[in-house]
């Protein structure tokens, strides 16, 4: 396994492993292209504030120059809802499909362990994993949320890069899903994500629908069973959670709501 060529741009010079279940190892285009798509996946599935906003011609014509795929034609779907949108209705939208809905939170070592003290441990672990690779992340979010996952994706590699986006298959499957019910266009991501990823198993398929019916794993930590509501049985009646006014501490305790400015 040896380094990638100076030629190749900083943000994806790093070593190059085969993918699970790929027959053959990546050439070293396939690898830059890849790099790429994650790279637009993690500026994409970020907060839209004003400086993402002003960002979005480069991006549109990044994505537009990409090689024909399922992905490139996932992230061109989600470019064309993206650049046309009033810089307060993206933030408005990103802020109610992400920060105030549980099943599409993207703080992905909740699915797999909820609110449990386990969480605490994934995350660690996750940091750890950062470290171990060269890469410090600036602190800003935890370390498992899905744009920080994709950057790290996208500068380690389809190895130990995309480990933990393997990982937690499962909960990505359940964020597209939630996404998909609720038509938001952030599901053309996650599909453009998922079809990177080697393909669900009938485990998998078993896992998300159990997922999706009683939630992640509990613990008696203080929390209302239901949350937000989100995982609750649909003739329940689960009062409306108004939005916090500022931005609340990251926490391990649980997918961390945030009221943005």
């Amino acid at each position: 396994m040896s380094p990638l060529p100076t030629t190749v741009p900083a943000i994806v010079r790093t070593r190059v492993r085969a993918a699970v279940r790929r027959r053959a190892p990546l050439s070293l285009r396939e690898a830059e292209e890849r790099a790429l798509v994650l790279r637009l996946l993690s500026l994409l599935s970020q907060y839209p504030d004003e400086e993402l906003a002003a960002r979005r011609p480069g991006l549109a014509s990044a994505v537009a120059a990409l090689p024909r795929s399922p992905a490139a034609a996932e992230l061109s779907a989600f470019m064309d809802w993206f650049t046309v949108q009033e810089p307060d209705a993206l933030a408005r939208h990103y802020v109610e499909t992400f920060d105030l809905r549980r099943r599409s939170s993207l703080y992905l070592t909740y699915y797999l362990h909820g609110d449990t003290r386990r969480r605490g441990m994934a995350l660690l672990t996750l940091a750890r994993r950062y470290r171990a690779a060269g890469w410090d992340t600036d602190g800003a979010e935890l370390p498992d949320h899905l744009p920080v996952v994709l950057e790290f994706a996208a500068l380690a590699g389809p190895g130990t890069g995309e480990a933990p986006l393997r990982m937690h298959r499962r909960g990505l499957e359940l964020i597209r899903h939630a996404l998909t019910e609720s038509g938001s266009p952030y599901r053309h991501l996650l599909s453009a994500l998922l079809g990177l990823l080697p393909p669900a198993t009938d485990a998998d398929r078993a896992a998300v629908a159990k997922l999706a019916a009683d939630g992640p794993p509990e613990e008696e930590v203080g929390l209302d069973p239901y949350g937000d509501g989100e995982f609750a049985p649909p003739s329940a009646f689960v009062p409306p959670t108004a939005a916090p006014l500022t931005r609340a501490p990251r926490t391990a305790d649980g997918p961390r709501p945030e009221g943005r400015s």
